[in-house]
């Protein structure tokens, strides 16, 4: 089956940064936009998406997740460790966590620094973070207030994050008034993707409130096969939906926001990729471009828990008695313990003296749990997560065979550095000398995980390899840059080698930011929309930002 429409621009994958594009593109009347997304709609009823404290019940869920698993990581015992990443309509926004970080701005620095990166430092983002954001606590020179994402400050009330708070100064860090704003190093209550008791989507965001512009489709479970190109130009895809056979649909321009998984798969299938590794799986090259796949970074974490002395945290709340009475709660009053994601507090700070800024992120919640919803053997708990946000490991993402339909092999090489080991026997010590400060005296019970048989050096990273797990941040792998190994021309977001064909997702930021990183996704996506539309980008900021006096030695 053929789809005769012709289209100006073809997006392939309706999440995080693919709901941004289709928004801003489709502003002008007279430019027709096609969003092709593999998951199913975010059903205004399905209030497992819509709910902030159901995301236990939707990441690992087929429903909502792809449920990817990396190769056997081999400086983890082998283990496969499990990726989650959005089945829906607004991708991993409609499942993630919904804290909301934009990381520091010398990482954006970090990024400038490489050659042809120059526009994309602090000063020429800023705007574009700020011209996304409607933050419910005020606008200032480092924070919009008239964005369609709409920011709620974690209100933090519950005793233990006060706790935590002041243990975290006890322990000598600062506290800072925003870590979004000028000065990022320290604790503070966090921004979220929440609004009036629901999760504010990338698809509820930028997507439902235009829902109805007539130039603008979107079309969900639709699996993309593969781009199609005339010679070097990409011109349209090839795509499939259930019960039918490969369809085609052409473009003036095909837009890849995928994300970091899909977007390099679908560059491999389509024939842009290391020709050496594609042709030995029946795959006709397009162009070599061998950075395609290469460069993969995410942040991995672990949660150091405690049973809780007072009857005060969340953990009742998982019990099966206590849900029904929670749920109607939030479904006729949008309140209670199913109104928040519990990530409302945390902070960044620097592992050791060499370190110029925080490589090291603490979410602390009032509850001891996985993400999977599995409770701890205690009636009352709180935990950290924690892990370092700049390991220097790199993993792939490489195609197994020419089926659209099996999944990529993840690479992720965790743990496989000197640094990565050295920073997260760091990681550990930091955070229990934080939940060890008097703050917490009256409420530790005990450390339950990873208990006290986890003492030294060897013991941490031991159980590090057993016991950590992806925070969801794959990214960096078709990397913006003009070097051998990059993938996108940070000018225009265009794949270099090829015409007509763009990558506007996390795949495309060269390095990973120190936080999550939905916030840095959504500000490319902005940027790239100018960039893509030919629009006369946003004057640079002026806006300065803090930077830790590093002492002599």
């Amino acid at each position: 089956m053929t789809d005769r429409q012709r289209y100006d621009y073809i997006i392939v994958g309706g999440g995080s940064a693919g709901c941004a594009l289709a928004n801003r593109l489709s502003a002008d009347p007279g430019t027709s936009v096609l969003v092709l997304e593999a998951g199913r709609p975010d059903w205004i009823w399905d209030i497992f998406i819509h709910m902030p404290a159901a995301l236990t019940m939707v990441i690992g869920n087929p429903l909502y997740d792809w449920r990817y698993e990396s190769e056997p990581e081999p400086y983890m015992n082998g283990r496969r460790v499990s990726h989650g990443r959005g089945k829906v309509l607004g991708g991993s926004s409609s499942i993630n966590g919904m804290i909301f970080q934009r990381g520091n701005p010398l990482d954006l620095q970090r990024w400038a620094a490489d050659p042809g990166m120059e526009t994309w430092d602090y000063a020429h983002c800023l705007p574009y973070f700020k011209k996304m954001e409607n933050c419910l606590a005020g606008g200032d020179d480092w924070r919009g207030d008239s964005g369609p994402l709409a920011l709620e400050r974690g209100p933090a009330t519950n005793p233990l994050f006060g706790a935590f708070l002041e243990a975290a100064q006890q322990a000598g860090h600062p506290l800072t008034d925003d870590v979004n704003g000028y000065q990022q190093e320290g604790f503070a209550r966090f921004d979220r993707n929440i609004s009036r008791g629901r999760r504010l989507s990338a698809a509820r965001a930028y997507y439902h409130p235009v829902k109805s512009r007539p130039n603008l489709t979107v079309q969900c479970l639709s699996l993309v096969h593969r781009v199609l190109f005339t010679g070097k130009r990409a011109v349209g895809v090839q795509y499939s939906r259930p019960g039918t056979g490969p369809r085609t649909v052409y473009g003036g321009e095909v837009i890849l926001s995928g994300g970091a998984v899909n977007t390099p798969q679908l560059l491999q299938l389509s024939g842009v990729g290391n020709a050496e590794e594609l042709r030995p799986l029946g795959v006709d090259v397009v162009h070599h471009l061998p950075g395609v796949g290469e460069n993969l970074q995410d942040h991995l974490e672990v949660y150091v828990q405690h049973a809780c002395t007072q009857p005060i945290s969340y953990n009742p709340a998982l019990k099966l008695r206590n849900r029904p009475l929670i749920g109607l709660q939030w479904i006729f009053g949008k309140r209670g313990p199913a109104a928040t994601n519990h990530f409302e507090a945390g902070g960044f700070v620097r592992s050791n003296a060499d370190v110029a800024y925080p490589n090291l992120m603490f979410h602390f919640l009032p509850i001891a749990v996985r993400y999977d919803g599995t409770p701890v053997p205690a009636e009352h708990g709180y935990q950290v997560h924690i892990g370092p946000m700049y390991s220097d490991a790199r993993g792939s993402v490489k195609i197994k065979s020419a089926n659209p339909k099996q999944a990529p092999a993840l690479r992720f090489n965790y743990l496989s550095t000197d640094q990565d080991r050295r920073e997260w026997v760091e990681a550990i010590h930091t955070a229990r000398e934080i939940l060890s400060q008097p703050a917490f005296d009256a409420f530790n019970g005990g450390e339950i995980s990873p208990g006290p048989g986890v003492g030294t050096d060897e013991e941490i990273l031991d159980w590090v390899a057993r016991d950590a797990e992806t925070a969801y941040h794959p990214s960096c792998t078709a990397k913006m840059g003009i070097d051998e190994m990059s993938v996108v021309d940070p000018e225009t977001m265009r794949v270099h080698g090829v015409e007509g064909l763009r990558v506007v997702d996390a795949s495309a930021m060269p390095y990973v930011t120190n936080g999550n990183i939905y916030a840095p996704v959504m500000m490319l996506a902005e940027k790239s929309a100018d960039l893509i539309l030919g629009n006369t980008p946003l004057a640079p900021a002026d806006a300065d930002f803090y930077r830790h006096e590093r002492q002599p030695s």
